[in-house]
């Protein structure tokens, strides 16, 4: 009978393979109330180490979010769609989705330490399509030219690959604590088109790291995970807009019920920290902020002496969101990595199914 340890090994794969995962820009904050990073990117056993060798994590990311004025003309003035000062109403609805984004995620982890922790790379690639829709009504006048009143109903939809997301992590444990440093960036490898309100990739390169703690109970199965991070957003040379720092902590909470099933609680809370600028920043700081929470469930599947799988489903409600889309998210991954050493093979009993 497996370990509490050895069950922790296939989880912790999750947590960095979600922690990699790209941004659609119909979903998020800063410019047009989209961000690099996208909340809930880690959760349960962020820091746990892991069992050297190579690892892939599939994850299938669906969303659907909505925003009012303010989202909707940030959104309009980084497409570049209104370049002078408007005077007057704007009023209008964004929606949009990820329906669905699916990431491809391969990893390898060093078996030879590196400052006394756990060294492992990876790298996001993502595919999907995003649709996004606005409909707005603007009444006023720009500068001192004469009055308007312009209605418009606009959905764009977008398919094709995101931006490329490298990811090096370094972990280390100590009885119940771990802990875990962690380099990720966006490289602006996917479609975008700055004149497009849906696309895949965010149009600027950015850079983002931070740190994780783990606290795992092996003989009770009780675990709890937060992660917090920094983004820093090079200026987008499309626009010429360039997005604040962001922060984020993500955390996480669980129970492990059998050696197999793992219940609990995930949340995160987003929050930009210092303003947008950039000459083409014409809807002044936009600090942007989130707050989202909801339930995950994992299973942990066991497949030969030398692989094990794990899937995982979670989803967040947001609230309390400023300057940015929210709604609600849910994450359906399936990863698989190396067993656990001494790990015995799956057993041969007949299994009950549904």
């Amino acid at each position: 009978m497996r370990s509490f340890r050895q069950l922790r090994v296939a989880v912790s794969i999750v947590a960095v393979a979600g922690s990699i995962l790209c941004t659609p820009t119909s979903s998020l904050a800063d410019e047009g109330g989209v961000s690099f990073w996208l909340p809930g990117f880690f959760g349960s056993l962020a820091a746990a180490p892991q069992v050297p060798g190579f690892s892939f994590a599939n994850i299938v990311y669906y969303n659907q979010v909505s925003a009012g004025p303010d989202v909707a003309f940030a959104r309009q003035v980084a497409l570049g769609n209104i370049t002078g000062n408007f005077n007057g109403n704007f009023n209008a609805n964004l929606h949009a989705s990820a329906e669905p984004l699916y990431m491809a995620i391969p990893g390898y982890t060093f078996a030879t330490p590196v400052l006394g922790g756990q060294f492992s790379v990876f790298a996001a690639i993502p595919y999907g399509r995003i649709e996004t829709s606005v409909d707005a009504t603007a009444t006023g006048s720009f500068g001192l030219g004469p009055g308007f009143t312009i209605g418009r109903s606009l959905t764009e939809t977008v398919n094709g690959f995101g931006d490329i997301l490298p990811m090096a992590t370094l972990r280390w444990n100590s009885g119940v604590n771990n802990f875990m440093t962690y380099l990720t960036g966006n490289l602006t490898t996917g479609v975008y088109h700055s004149q497009s309100i849906a696309n895949i990739g965010i149009g600027h390169n950015a850079i983002d790291g931070g740190f994780a703690y783990t606290y795992f109970d092996q003989k009770a199965g009780h675990e709890f995970s937060a992660t917090l991070g920094f983004t820093y957003n090079f200026e987008n040379e499309h626009t010429n807009y360039q997005n604040g720092i962001d922060m984020h902590l993500d955390w996480g909470a669980s129970q492990f019920l059998t050696k197999q099933w793992q219940v609990g609680l995930v949340g995160y809370l987003y929050q930009q920290l210092s303003c947008d600028s950039g000459s083409g920043d014409r809807v002044g700081c936009f600090e942007s902020r989130v707050v989202g929470i909801g339930p995950q469930v994992g299973y942990i599947i066991p497949i030969s002496k030398e692989w094990q799988g794990y899937i995982n489903v979670k989803g967040y409600k947001e609230f309390a969101a400023e300057h940015r889309p929210d709604g609600w998210n849910a994450w359906l991954t399936f990863a698989i990595s190396p067993a656990a050493p001494g790990q015995p093979p799956p057993s041969a009993t007949r299994m009950i199914t549904k």
